[in-house]
């Protein structure tokens, strides 16, 4: 009967993987993801020269301009508000599907921190880039400064409810490695817990398992990082507009936006130890940087964004979140810098959800779900002292209104 079991396991092994993977996935996010197929053995990337692991097919970093691109903001762990701005952008429909056709979205990061439904928000954005991509649309996602600190061990901003989330998670997923286990014609499963702590000093006891399941799952080459974060961009150049978590300095420029994306992703990965590159970390990190950020016009260094954006060929624009923006999305520097986090988590205030709409046609467009707006039909928001208009202080903005 061994012996049987034993041929059976070693006929089906790659099936039998991806049945107990599928299983954890519905049991930690409720959505049914067929895993991906693996790559044909062509397709292999031959090993790149600097880095301790295989290389992969380039993240995209240049990419032409879209009939329709979609920006969305910081989502810090609330679901129902990312949803929300999904719906506000004609990107899902009534029942979470994707409903945006050929769209170009760009997601600019901090999806973890201040709220519990991170990994939630990470299967969801999974299944939305696997139904665009049937729809010929593309979403793209990008890291903040908020998924570095976390890859790197930094929870200052974790909550109990997303340490309760990564706690489930760490029992279904080490119930699949032992389901995996039993079947040898399958490789015995990495132990996620090798090496981390049994406790953590300034912690409550009861939150020491959470703890310990998010450090095994968002460390370098964690199953969580590895899986979710390793897709995601860092910079990203769409038609005549930079997308970058918190801006850009010309030394970020010269470096080269394209090694930046991967040495990230080799670091996401695991082949860079434990800290993130030194340009992830700092005031002047890209994802940390806030010269162009300011509520207050006059306090935006304009001078080096327009430095910045000469050194990027047909870059009219800088797209950044990471800033709350009390007023909703607007502009500064003659509308050069798009500042499009307005704080929408219920963890960083609660802000009613807008999405950043470029079209070839329209140019920039606000799709918002703020009330105000129901009535007039147009909105002349900010207009207070010393604010950046998305559009000239003597025009209204062109907000289309969403329920």
């Amino acid at each position: 009967m061994e012996e049987t079991s034993t041929l059976f396991c070693k006929d089906i092994p790659i099936l039998l993987s991806s049945f107990v993977d599928t299983f954890v996935d519905f049991s930690v996010s409720g959505l049914f993801l067929l895993p991906p197929p693996p790559p044909p053995p062509s397709a292999a990337a031959p090993e790149h020269p600097n880095s301790h692991s295989p290389s992969l097919p380039p993240l995209p970093t240049r990419l032409p301009s879209p009939h329709r691109l979609v920006a969305i903001g910081d989502l810090h762990g609330d679901l129902e508000k990312s949803k929300q701005a999904l719906r506000i952008a004609g990107l899902i429909d009534a029942s979470d599907r994707y409903s945006g056709g050929s769209t170009t979205v760009v997601q600019i990061g901090d999806v973890l921190d201040r709220g519990g439904d991170e990994l939630k928000i990470l299967y969801f954005l999974e299944k939305l880039k696997r139904e665009a991509a049937r729809s010929g649309g593309t979403i793209i996602t990008m890291n903040g400064n908020h998924e570095i600190m976390n890859v790197e061990g930094d929870f200052r901003y974790v909550t109990e409810t997303a340490v309760e989330e990564f706690r489930v998670w760490a029992e279904w997923f080490i119930a699949g490695n032992r389901m995996k286990s039993l079947c040898h014609g399958l490789e015995t499963p990495k132990d996620p817990f090798e090496g981390v702590p049994m406790s953590f000093r300034g912690v409550r006891k009861e939150l020491f398992d959470g703890f310990r399941a998010r450090v095994a799952a968002l460390r370098p080459n964690g199953p969580i990082s590895r899986r979710f974060l390793s897709q995601n961009v860092t910079v990203l150049v769409v038609g005549d507009s930079i997308f970058v978590h918190g801006g850009l300095l010309p030394q970020h420029v010269s470096y080269g936006l394209e090694r930046i994306n991967e040495e990230v992703r080799d670091w996401v990965n695991g082949s860079m130890g434990r800290f993130s590159p030194a340009y992830c970390r700092g005031r002047d990190a890209l994802v940390w940087l806030r010269k162009f950020s300011d509520e207050v016009a006059k306090n935006c260094d304009c001078s080096t964004l327009e430095h910045v954006l000469s050194t990027v060929p047909g870059v009219k624009r800088m797209v950044m979140g990471h800033t709350i923006q009390a007023v909703g999305i607007n502009g500064v520097c003659d509308n050069r810098a798009i500042r499009i986090d307005v704080g929408m988590s219920k963890g960083c205030g609660g802000g009613l959800p807008e999405v950043l709409e470029i079209n070839g046609n329209s140019g920039l467009r606000i799709l918002t779900s703020n009330p105000l707006y129901q009535k007039t039909g147009n909105a002349d928001v900010g207009k207070k002292e010393g604010l950046g208009l998305l559009l000239p202080e003597h025009r209204p903005k062109q907000v289309e209104v969403k329920a």
